[in-house]
């Protein structure tokens, strides 16, 4: 029995589909190794991909009986979820890291972080630069207890 132009569709579909589902992992990867609060990783783009995976879960179980296609968009929508979830938590964790260290640094006017400004003719502006002073001079001190 030959193969038609139809099932060859289908069975690349199925396989493009399937692999999706482990194509996720670097992504899952880069979010628990990073440091910063994962702030490269859009909510607004992965609840998109999740809700649209939902509708396809939905048109496979409601449109076309297609049960396998519906298990490897849920399983879509599943690794979606995970990567949202991934990622309010990492930043909630770098927050409350933050206000640690607010607390422990309380600005950027610290005589240490005051006398690099003075020395390069710099004003620390951007809240990254200044959170990563704060991290290092945290880290310079506790290291030297």
């Amino acid at each position: 029995m030959p193969i038609t132009p139809a099932d060859a569709a289908l069975g690349v579909f199925t396989l493009c589909n399937t692999a999706r589902v482990f194509a996720y992992l670097p992504q899952m990867i880069k979010i628990g190794r990073d440091t910063q609060g994962a702030t490269a990783i859009s909510y607004t783009t992965w609840a998109l991909f999740g809700v649209s995976h939902l509708s396809t879960v939905a048109y496979a179980v409601f449109v076309v009986d297609d049960w396998r296609m519906a298990a490897v968009f849920a399983a879509n929508t599943l690794c979606c979820l995970v990567i949202l979830g991934l990622t309010a938590w990492k930043r909630a964790v770098f927050t409350a890291t933050l206000k640690v260290l607010e607390a422990a640094v309380p600005s950027t006017e610290h005589p240490d972080i005051a006398a690099k400004s003075r020395v390069t003719g710099t004003t620390q502006t951007n809240k990254s630069d200044s959170h990563q002073s704060r991290l290092r001079l945290v880290s310079e001190r506790s290291g030297q207890s």
